[in-house]
């Protein structure tokens, strides 16, 4: 494999993973579009090694160093992860930062329309991911020593300066809705309401395992965007992308018989979380929706501009999601309005 050095990995592997043997056989996840991912098969089992994308890349992204941390922190806790081994921080060994964690089995589900289940396994999974985004909400930070892994201040402010200067870093050419849509949702934005808790950054079902016999989670994945904040950053996320096209790019349920499917209303997966955490449903949920469109729409304009540099993990499919970004700033402006 050209872009992994086996035999570099194995000797790494072999000083810093206790009871590794070989040999070693590598085969990459094609899921993914920022931390290139591999199965690792040896003779002592099966792992996972996810690192940086080789190249220039923006300052502060891809970070599995922090993702080493979080998932390394949250073992052990409500939260369902992978048993993290090895962080391996000398770029020297395979050209990027890189960690090594424990294979997890279970089922990967990329459709939430999950056309292939009966109505009632349906709403089970996605009951499921209303259990388990509320766990990581409730985390108890000193507990686990994540009370520094973000910084002060309100979330909301801080996220739409970062994800702002991602976008104008990784412009390719002009945008008006866009334009439209980070000036008012700066204009526009709630009071910090002082809410700061663990925060996933970008959960959604194919970012998840499930046992392949129950609607259990076994491990919530990439966690490349977790920080501390506003926990309505990831409930909004979800609701994001239910509003897009089913099928296996736009990945939502626009458009589709949802009681039918045995699927909860959008409203109805909010009130199943708000009754894990004992909240309030929340106040104008629409600007919460549209940040995060506006934020996803940021990130997959990274996307593509790794894709035309050469530095994507998949170009081609890099390119498709790039031109969801359009969209994604008119939806983003539609939701401030209700």
């Amino acid at each position: 494999m050209a872009e992994l050095d086996i035999a570099r990995v194995g000797r790494w592997m072999a000083a810093h993973v206790p009871g590794y043997s070989g040999p070693l056989s590598v085969t990459k996840f094609d899921v993914g579009q920022s931390n290139p991912t591999y199965r690792l098969n040896a003779a002592s089992g099966s792992y996972v090694l996810r690192r940086k994308p080789p190249g220039t890349l923006l300052k502060s992204a891809h970070a599995v160093d922090r993702e080493f941390r979080v998932q390394k922190a949250l073992w052990g806790t409500d939260v369902p992860v992978p048993r993290m081994i090895a962080l391996c921080e000398d770029e020297d060994v395979i050209g990027s930062m890189f960690y090594v964690m424990a294979h997890v089995t279970g089922r990967n589900i990329d459709d939430p329309s999950m056309p292939d289940m009966v109505a009632g396994e349906r709403g089970d999974i996605v009951a499921e991911m209303a259990r388990v985004l509320a766990a990581i909400h409730d985390v108890d930070l000193t507990a686990v020593g994540l009370t520094d892994f973000g910084p002060p201040g309100s979330y909301y402010q801080r996220q739409l300066g970062r994800w702002t200067k991602q976008y104008r870093a990784s412009e390719t050419g002009p945008l008006a809705d866009m334009d439209r849509l980070i000036d008012r949702l700066e204009a526009e934005m709630p009071e910090d309401d002082g809410a700061r808790t663990l925060v996933h950054g970008d959960y959604r079902i194919d970012n998840m395992l499930f046992d392949t016999e129950r609607p259990t989670c076994t491990a919530v994945l990439d966690w490349e965007l977790s920080t501390l904040g506003h926990p309505l950053a990831d409930l909004a996320g979800v609701i994001m992308q239910w509003q897009m096209p089913p099928g296996p790019e736009g990945r939502g349920l626009a458009g589709l018989d949802r009681t039918a499917l045995g699927l909860p209303s959008d409203a109805a997966f909010v009130a199943m979380y708000c009754a894990h955490r004992g909240i309030a449903p929340p106040e104008r949920f629409g600007y919460y929706v549209a940040f995060a469109f506006f934020r996803m729409a940021a990130i997959l304009q990274g996307v593509k501009k790794r894709s035309l540099d050469g530095n994507a993990s998949n170009p081609e499919a890099g390119l498709r999601l790039g031109a969801y970004v359009p969209r994604f700033a008119a939806l983003g402006l539609d939701w401030l309005e209700r």
